[in-house]
């Protein structure tokens, strides 16, 4: 069987396309595997200000039974939000989520957290000029005792 010049061209672009594919998908990944929550924020803002707010509703439990399954609610009425993120100060890689948001979005977002133990978690929510964020502490107890 020949391969045409067409062919070979086409299959060329697809091996180039595919080498290039994961660095794009995991850059990102990087920040995820950071164990400092400096370093975190640092690599997600980039020497944005970061100021505390009242504007973000941030609902964790203040005593977690179970560890594994920490629920967490981030909103918050600030306009322009470009992405949601959440940090747990004593996870052995604080950044557990990141959310990049369209401008169509509501930033609104709930979801579930591992924590091995008490924290201070942090919703950061960026804006175009701004890092805003929100702190709770959550105190995860062993077996569900409260010790």
């Amino acid at each position: 069987m020949k391969i045409t010049r067409r062919q070979w061209l086409g299959s060329l672009l697809t091996l180039c396309s595919a080498a290039l594919l994961p660095s794009r998908l995991f850059a990102a990944s990087a920040v995820f595997s950071a164990t400092d929550t400096q370093a975190v924020l640092d690599d997600l803002f980039a020497g944005l200000p970061i100021e505390d707010s009242d504007a973000i509703n941030l609902r964790t439990p203040e005593i977690a039974e179970n560890g594994a399954v920490v629920p967490v609610t981030v909103s918050t009425d600030i306009s322009g939000v470009e992405s949601i993120s959440l940090i747990v100060d004593e996870n052995p890689n604080p950044l557990s989520a990141s959310f990049t948001l369209t401008s169509d979005s509501v930033p609104n977002i709930s979801f579930r957290v591992k924590m091995g133990k008490s924290s201070t978690v942090r919703a950061l929510v960026k804006t175009s000029d701004k890092v805003y964020m929100a702190t709770r502490d959550v105190k995860v107890t062993i077996g569900g005792c409260g010790g």
